[in-house]
């Protein structure tokens, strides 16, 4: 009888302890084929200007149950902006904009990433963009994970945040419209085993 209460007890206790164990933080590098950094701006107040920066990389690393553990490291090669038009991205490389020869990259680290509700999250860090860091904060919304059909795992996230372009030394005069710059981020991740 004794025996039989021990077993149930060390059962009972593991199946506890199976019950609360949390999961690992998981490490994802990004597919920058199905990952998209883009802004808009106000034309004149009369329409938007939309665009992309084409090459950039990172990964990111996200706890389920402990989202505070959570990380995210991006570069973006500046010079690799579209706005679909080649003159334009000509000037917004040059020193009036981007400056990429001076400045060829921008970089996001994160400090803090918080859950706001049911898939939704803020994440803070810094941007260092035209030589300049400061923090941000993006409103974040998981999109979904699971196994693709070649075996890995993937996990996706969409954002968004709105920058002043002065606050990054950028202030070539565009109007009063565009003074600010709203981004779109959307990341998909494979998970590294």
């Amino acid at each position: 009888m004794r025996h039989l209460l021990t077993s149930s007890a060390t059962a009972l206790a593991l199946a506890v302890t199976m019950g609360t164990a949390h999961a690992e933080p998981e490490h994802y590098n990004l597919d920058t084929e199905h990952s998209f950094i883009q802004f808009k701006i106000s034309h004149l107040g009369f329409s938007w200007l939309v665009g992309r920066f084409n090459d950039f990389e990172g990964d990111f690393t996200y706890d389920p149950d402990e989202p505070a553990n959570s990380e995210v490291d991006v570069t973006v090669q500046t010079r690799s902006i579209d706005s679909n038009h080649s003159e334009r991205d000509r000037h917004l490389r040059d020193d009036d904009f981007l400056d990429v020869s001076e400045y060829p990259e921008a970089r996001f680290v994160s400090t803090d990433f918080e859950r706001t509700g049911e898939g939704e999250y803020t994440l803070n860090g810094e941007l260092t963009l035209h030589g300049t860091t400061r923090p941000i904060s993006i409103d974040v919304s998981h999109v979904g994970a699971g196994e693709d059909p070649w075996g890995e795992y993937r996990r996706g996230f969409e954002g968004t945040v709105t920058l002043t372009r002065a606050d990054f030394g950028i202030d070539y005069d565009l109007g009063e419209e565009a003074e600010e710059v709203e981004m779109y981020l959307s990341v998909e991740g494979i998970r590294q085993d």
